[in-house]
């Protein structure tokens, strides 16, 4: 009896050899800084994120950007817990909202990016949070800040007028000089 493979699954294969080359290229020349990964009109290596992110994780930033800068501005990942990073990943209902999952490798890069730039929480303590303004490491990034309004997604750019932008370290005046 034959052991050959079934048409689709070799297309399969070829299709996954395909993508994992082309992940690997980039990345490699992204490391060689051969090219530099962009959103839109701003390149990664340009942006003021709050963490230098690495060549091996600079992919994995760029998908992240693209599949959730396209909605809402894009929340570091230091701001929430690892495992709230993860069941974001895992989920099609996406607060109120149904959305596609990524799938395989995109995700894996994501995740990646994300576990690395996060923290890990002790769930049992706290729960999982959701929100923002549920989250511990939100209020440790922001000690001396006394919020006026409900904290949401939507009100970042008040202190942070280059979030859309994925540039948390330029700040409004009145906080520039803060310690």
């Amino acid at each position: 009896m034959s052991h050959s493979r079934l048409p689709h699954q070799r297309r399969s294969r070829r299709y996954s050899l395909l993508i994992r080359c082309c992940l690997l290229l980039v990345t490699v020349l992204i490391s060689l800084g051969i090219t530099t990964p962009s959103i839109g009109q701003y390149s990664v290596s340009a942006i003021g994120t709050v963490d230098v992110v690495p060549p091996e994780f600079q992919l994995g930033q760029e998908l992240y950007l693209e599949n959730c800068a396209t909605c809402h501005i894009p929340i570091p990942p230091s701001v929430l817990p690892r495992q709230t990073w993860q069941q974001i990943l895992q989920d099609s209902q996406h607060y109120g909202t149904q959305i596609e999952p990524l799938v395989d490798p995109a995700r894996l890069l994501v995740w990646n990016y994300l576990r690395h730039f996060s923290r890990s929480m002790t769930v049992a303590e706290e729960g999982i949070p959701f929100r923002i303004e549920r989250s511990r490491f939100f209020r440790a990034l922001h000690p001396r800040v006394e919020f006026t309004e409900p904290i949401n997604i939507h009100n970042c750019q008040t202190c942070h007028p280059g979030a859309s932008n994925y540039n948390f370290r330029l700040l409004t005046p009145e906080w520039q000089d803060s310690p």
